[in-house]
């Protein structure tokens, strides 16, 4: 199963909720990751331009993207950032197949 990360950046208004209202977000996105076919891998809080990064995997591009679609379309975040993950034998097997992918750079 494909591997994602999301990175988000939530609105002053959510923080506001949030520290009005303390709640684990976790819990209210692992049932949403889940009815989509996908299970989050790992969650965290960060300092700078995103609050949170979330690793999950999930059975294609298109649950992704509803995954992304239903969080990012909440209001909730004012930044939102997917990206696909690769293990380091996927990307292995990518250098590999650049090898032999006969790319001319311009000018070259």
């Amino acid at each position: 199963m494909p591997t994602y990360m999301v990175q988000a950046a939530y609105t002053s208004t959510a923080w506001n909720k949030l520290v009005q209202r303390p709640e684990n977000r976790m819990d209210a996105l692992k049932p949403v990751i889940a009815r989509l076919g996908g299970e989050i891998l790992a969650w965290y809080y960060t300092f700078g331009d995103y609050d949170v990064v979330v690793i999950f995997d999930a059975p294609s591009n298109i649950n992704a993207a509803a995954a992304a679609m239903a969080i990012a379309g909440s209001g909730a975040v004012k930044d939102f950032k997917t990206s696909v993950l690769m293990s380091p034998d996927e990307g292995f097997d990518a250098l590999l197949l650049a090898q032999g992918a006969g790319y001319r750079p311009p000018g070259g």
